[in-house]
């Protein structure tokens, strides 16, 4: 409830603002003259919106670099690129503040690609909560981590295009024929994972955060995880023993932690089982400076996979 009313707030302030006729200095769209204004809620989205639109799109990516899009949490100049924008790509449960905005600007506008594939549920195809609840009620009940399996993320690109399309019809074809290029991309990608972890000593995914339940699915993986879809949250005792002894048992020699929270959790299960650490990137957002994109992430998570299941 807090951050409704911190959000209902900001549309306060924003609407003082614009009766005082300073609105335009605070809220002033992301697009150039001539491009459809996008809001991403989340690096993986603008990537999408970037790749299907190409030159005719301008997108703001409204998590910064580096920062936890879970706790994505928006300014008042942020709340104005979403009532700005004439297309907004977000996950609905996955960030509340998003979801709040989306709320009180009207969804019109909105894309929620939760609703262009069906979603696993939190813990499925894994051992992350094997006998217990979703560690937050509703907004955990689903994993949202859709965008690690590439065949995924060719049906929300074409969704992308058929939204944008409607928004601009000038520019219909070159949407689909980006959405086209794009799906090839990602059925290119899909094979380099299914041919590269068709045949490991290993198919055990021990990881710190349960966010590659997708990927698992998709390449016949078991994920093992310390704690569920949310990274921050600190695994029980009893579960950490959990882990420990199935990784013993399945002879990982990998205990996976990722790029935007603190490795402490996968080093004690590490010490403790003799096993090494390794980055595997769930790819929610870039590092500042980073200079990859989401293929080159995807290809080096495979290569951290390959070296830690073993694969021929």
């Amino acid at each position: 409830m807090r951050r409704r009313r911190t959000l209902a707030a900001v549309f306060a302030g924003l609407a003082l603002l614009a009766a005082t006729g300073l609105a335009a200095c605070t809220t002033g769209s992301a697009a150039a003259p001539g491009k459809v204004d996008v809001v991403a809620a989340f690096y993986p989205l603008q990537f999408v919106s970037e790749q299907v639109g190409g030159g005719h799109v301008a997108v703001t990516n409204l998590a910064k670099p580096g920062a936890e899009p879970h706790d994505l949490e928006l300014s008042a100049r942020q709340v104005g690129r979403v009532s700005d924008a004439e297309v907004i790509v977000y996950l609905k449960g996955f960030q509340p503040a998003m979801d709040d905005a989306v709320e009180q600007v009207g969804g019109d506008r909105a894309f929620d690609v939760s609703t262009a594939v069906p979603l696993l549920k939190a813990g499925e195809s894994d051992h992350a909560h094997e006998g217990e609840e979703p560690e937050h009620g509703d907004e955990s009940s689903t994993d949202p981590h859709v965008w690690l399996d590439p065949t995924r993320l060719a049906t929300i690109g074409q969704q992308v295009a058929d939204r944008l399309a409607a928004q601009d019809p000038d520019h219909a074809a070159d949407y689909q024929a980006n959405a086209a290029r794009l799906r090839t991309e990602l059925t290119g990608l899909d094979q380099e994972y299914a041919t590269g972890l068709a045949t490991c000593q290993r198919r055990e995914l021990v990881t710190s955060h349960a966010a590659f339940g997708y990927l698992a699915d998709r390449y016949h993986l078991e994920q093992v995880g310390l704690t569920g879809i949310t990274p921050d949250t600190e695994p029980a005792p009893q579960r950490l023993a959990s882990v420990a002894e199935e990784a013993r048992e399945h002879g990982a020699t990998t205990i996976f932690f990722e790029t935007l929270v603190s490795p402490k959790v996968a080093d004690t299960i590490a010490a403790e089982v003799g096993a090494r650490t390794a980055v595997l990137d769930p790819i929610e957002g870039l590092q500042p400076g980073a200079t990859g994109d989401y293929f080159s992430i995807m290809r080096t998570n495979l290569t951290a996979l390959r070296t830690a299941l073993d694969c021929s």
